[in-house]
């Protein structure tokens, strides 16, 4: 299975042609289930597990993984599902998320798949692990589910959204009246996580979930007669969400007369290294890494000073 991911590297030429690859797994039963290969370090046969005290329900133990101990989740129990029976053999899938390394523990593992990101939908509206869902789409007239792993990872290990008090610029929020910034986000706890510190800074808030929504809103407003480059203090973007992705929304909007002046940052739990490559190769203006709310009220503050100061 680890043969299946030696060629990563070369997929990068997928990303800003609105296309990705899904590595598609079980999870016990006969439904199918997918992450994004670029969020995958390696998968291998389930390895003995050490049991933490004190742990999170859905965590199922730790291992020892290229010199490193990383915690073992069992991603059918942590989205409401029954836990993975350990006494058939299993998989490892090894990810990186926001600068975390972390094990995901699935019954098999079944292949990677190459997909445009317009075949990529937003989960129907529902109950039950819909709640866990970012994304569905269909692969020989099966429904796959894309699990929102953000989410996931949230619940086990709540993110601290506090800001340090040293990164505050008390002197500039009194003139973040007025600014506004777009968030473009498919995951829920993403866009509340980034919403928290956009309030904090007093800067109003518009959301979509999607780059296909996103565009269609600032297309929406330049029609209406906004400027919107002056409107809006910047767009803030992930880089994988349904329909159309974050480099290609940077594309579309670089493209259009009215939008290409909007500061862009991409904002992804993506492998770092990866996504400042594609940064300059589609044009934004700034990346960070999720989620790191000092850094991006850093970011967003230095955004405030170019605008503010210079007016």
């Amino acid at each position: 299975m680890a043969s299946m991911l030696e060629a990563v590297d070369q997929r990068t030429k997928l990303v800003g042609e609105n296309r990705l690859e899904l590595l598609m797994f079980r999870l016990g039963g006969m439904q199918m289930f997918a992450i994004n290969v670029f969020k995958v370090q390696e998968v291998v046969q389930l390895p003995r597990l050490n049991l933490m005290p004190h742990r999170h329900p859905s965590v199922a133990g730790v291992t020892h993984f290229r010199g490193r101990t990383i915690p073992v989740i069992d991603l059918s129990e942590s989205v409401g599902m029954k836990p993975i029976d350990r006494t058939k053999p299993s998989n490892l899938i090894v990810t990186e998320y926001n600068n975390t390394v972390q094990g995901f523990m699935v019954a098999d593992v079944d292949r990677i798949i190459n997909m445009n990101w317009n075949e990529i939908l937003p989960p129907p509206n529902g109950a039950g692990r819909q709640h866990y869902l970012t994304a569905i789409t269909r692969v020989n007239d099966r429904i796959v589910e894309i699990i929102d792993v953000e989410k996931v990872l949230a619940e086990i290990s709540p993110y601290d959204g506090n800001i340090s008090d040293d990164v505050i610029d008390k002197d500039l929020l009194s003139l973040a009246k007025g600014l506004e910034v777009l968030i473009i986000d498919d995951s829920s706890v993403a866009r509340a996580q980034c919403r928290s510190t956009l309030d904090f800074l007093g800067i109003e808030v518009h959301e979509e979930t999607n780059g296909k929504k996103g565009l269609e809103r600032l297309k929406k407003w330049a029609a209406e007669g906004e400027n919107v480059p002056e409107k809006l203090l910047m767009v803030i973007t992930d880089a994988e969400m349904p329909e159309m992705d974050g480099y290609r929304l940077t594309k579309e909007i670089r493209e259009d007369s009215r939008l290409k002046d909007l500061h862009i940052v991409l904002h992804t739990s993506l492998s770092g290294s990866f996504n400042k490559a594609m940064v300059q190769k589609v044009g934004c203006d700034d990346f960070l890494s999720k989620f790191q709310p000092d850094k991006l009220a850093t970011l967003i503050q230095d955004r405030m000073r170019s605008v503010v100061y210079r007016e």
